[in-house]
């Protein structure tokens, strides 16, 4: 007889009073064939999971899984009408996102979801919990997700988790998979959870090489820099610049380029996240310490971030570095309204007849820097005074 249970962690968002769009089901004792004689729509290209005919949320025949090679992909999974909802839910990751509800509002908490959820613990299922090293990240990123609620890992699950790492299961994952799931987390309320938690188990000095040493000195500065972008509501391409910049705070270009180019290429970084991360590096530290006193300096600055042509990303710019410099203590006032002036005086120049001025095309490029360098003078304090 089949049977419908909604799952997964639309109920677990629900009872912590968040909000949740995507609802999953699980079906028991039925087929495929069944499914869409019922109108189901098969899209599961591994496993039979269909879409509801009129809703088109998920539903998924229970299933089985068996381990039968290393890393996340190495897994045969079995459904047929003979596997039980109990099954089903204990190949799950934790027991807070193992639970069932059926049609007539009746919880089925097999593995002790609801106590957890109520202590604010994250407990894994099972011991084939480890078999799948995805896990690792999806823990770390629901501690940044649940960070408000107060949750902590079981400490037998957080032994698992780092004997996942010594025993080289995380090595199976793949660069955009990685990637993925640090992005997720990066959009939480609280990424620094995330890497705190990462760097725990062992398993950040895996994504990000040779970052020991930065974490010891400069690992406070940047799980403050994340949250506090996350607080300010920065884009998740800000808030990894945001992380970064502040874990290479106090280096020079000699130590933070090379390590920067590495972790873009091992995590296959988007352009976009390479060249924020890159330009706040680079430039952030100048703009930050920029004295009012010398509105000229904005020059660089303005040419570095593409401003004529990008300004938007140089305001940007700017909401990243005094996001930054209320971290690491080293903010010149006004920052962000010192920039905006710089760059709408800039703008007001007439270009054109700057152009038409030029005794030679070879030159524009000299007449413009120069009449920037004095529309930026004159902003001055003490030129416009005198």
């Amino acid at each position: 007889m089949m049977q419908i249970y909604e799952v997964g962690g639309a109920l677990r968002d629900e009872l912590l009073g968040l909000p949740s769009t995507d609802r999953d089901w699980v079906v028991v004792g039925t087929t495929p064939e069944e499914m869409e004689t019922r109108g189901f729509q098969p899209v599961g290209r591994d496993f039979p999971v269909f879409l509801h005919p009129a809703t088109h949320e998920e539903y998924a025949l229970a299933r089985t899984e068996r381990k039968t090679a290393p890393g996340y992909r190495g897994f045969i999974l079995h459904a047929d009408p003979t596997v039980t909802l109990e099954e089903d839910l204990k190949r799950r990751d934790l027991t807070i996102n193992a639970m069932a509800r059926d049609s007539n509002h009746r919880w089925i908490d097999p593995y002790g979801g609801l106590t957890d959820l109520k202590n604010r613990i994250l407990r894994h299922v099972s011991p084939a919990f480890s078999e799948d090293p995805v896990r690792l990240l999806r823990v770390a990123r629901f501690l940044a997700k649940l960070a408000p609620f107060g949750f902590t890992v079981a400490p037998e699950t957080s032994a698992l988790l780092r004997q996942m790492v010594n025993n080289g299961e995380v090595d199976a994952l793949v660069p955009e998979r990685i990637l993925q799931e640090l992005n997720k987390g990066m959009e939480t309320t609280n990424p620094a959870r995330m890497f705190e938690a990462l760097a725990d188990w062992g398993a950040l000095k895996k994504f990000f090489p040779t970052i020991d040493a930065l974490w010891i000195h400069t690992g406070d500065l940047a799980k403050n820099a994340v949250d506090h972008g996350a607080r300010r509501n920065l884009e998740q391409v800000l808030r990894w610049a945001a992380w970064v910049s502040a874990l290479f705070h106090g280096s020079s270009r000699q130590i933070w380029h090379p390590l920067l180019e590495t972790w873009a290429r091992n995590l296959r970084w988007s352009k976009e996240q390479h060249q924020w991360v890159e330009l706040s590096c680079a430039l952030g530290p100048s703009a930050r310490h920029l004295s009012p006193q010398q509105p000229e300096e904005w020059l660089p600055l303005l040419e570095g971030c593409d401003a004529w042509r990008r300004p938007q990303r140089f305001f940007h710019f700017l909401e990243l570095q005094e996001c930054l410099g209320e971290v690491l203590k080293d903010l010149q006032p006004n920052l962000s309204t010192r920039g905006k002036a710089a760059l709408a005086a800039c703008q007001a120049l007439d270009l054109p007849a700057l152009v038409r001025s030029a005794p030679t095309p070879a030159e524009i490029p000299q007449r413009l820097r120069a009449a920037r360098h004095a529309a930026l003078c004159a902003l001055s304090p003490t030129r416009r005074s005198t």
